[in-house]
């Protein structure tokens, strides 16, 4: 996969682990698969990062990573998701105040894809009803010919995702599953997005129709915190995922959005772009 940096004007080559690679390319990786995705281990996991035992990892994290903590709220971390679920200084994601433009509701790498008339989605060697993503056909078939933004954030990026814009929140659901890994070598033996531990809320939003948000959970301890509100303004904070990387996708009815050219072309010869939260990355097609 190849990611394009908006900010540095460069492209740059990453390759998948060795051990994601015995995992999903391998016979007997894809046995020890089946059990890194029960749910049992997922929740030996999930106590082990929240445990003061964890805590230990969260100086080599920075190291590996290169994250640059001065972005960040200088805390006490008790345990390894306490980092992970770090808030940073928001004058590093200053919010724009006009708000036609759209903007990313995260730290991400992201890629555009079209709906077809059918409503499928063609992702790497998959493809996807929309109504296997939000299991409802109502829903998903406002999305005909529509947009599918798929985000996904690495272990490195921030963790907190946000509102796009002012509304309200008229559904939630919770959707029960395994969690893979969100890397894109998953997509390519597995329907990630259909299969995965998720959530999904539909927003009535001000300025850009009625957009799904679905969280998706990933690998081991892919746990998707939502906060319970009805309301929202645009940039109030909306949750956070806990360790492990993850992906978040917004479904956007046809004509409301008009995405950045240069996400587009990218998209199209399978190039992630690297943003961030409140980015600009579209503008509203809407006269009002």
């Amino acid at each position: 996969m190849i990611i394009y940096d908006r900010k540095k004007q460069s492209y740059s080559n990453y390759k998948e682990s060795k051990g994601l690679n015995f995992l999903y390319k391998n016979f007997i990786g894809r046995c020890f698969l089946k059990i890194l995705t029960a749910k049992w281990l997922t929740n030996i996991g999930a106590k082990y990062m929240q445990s003061p035992l964890s805590k230990f990892r969260i100086k080599k994290f920075i190291r590996k990573n290169a994250i640059n903590m001065d972005e960040y709220k200088k805390e006490d971390y008790h345990n390894f998701n306490d980092f992970f679920t770090r808030r940073i200084n928001l004058k590093y994601r200053p919010l724009k105040l006009d708000k036609k433009l759209f903007l990313s509701p995260c730290d991400s790498k992201l890629m555009v894809y079209n709906i077809d008339d059918n409503l499928h989605l063609h992702i790497k060697n998959s493809c996807y009803k929309i109504s296997e993503l939000i299991n409802d056909e109502k829903l998903a078939a406002k999305y005909k010919k529509g947009l599918c933004l798929v985000f996904r954030l690495c272990v490195d990026d921030y963790h907190r995702y946000s509102f796009i814009d002012d509304g309200e929140i008229v559904k939630t659901e919770k959707i029960d599953g395994v969690l893979h890994t969100v890397r894109p070598i998953a997509y390519e033996h597995c329907k990630v997005f259909s299969q995965n531990k998720r959530e999904y809320s539909v927003l009535k939003t001000e300025h850009f129709g009625t957009i799904t948000q679905i969280e998706v959970g990933a690998l081991l301890v892919g746990k998707i915190c939502n906060f319970a509100v009805l309301k929202f303004e645009r940039g109030d904070e909306k949750g956070y995922f806990q360790f492990g990387g993850s992906t978040i996708i917004l479904l956007i009815e046809r004509d409301k959005v008009k995405i950045d050219q240069d996400i587009i072309d990218n998209s199209s010869k399978d190039i992630e772009t690297k943003i961030q939260l409140f980015e600009e990355i579209g503008r509203s097609m809407s006269n009002v």
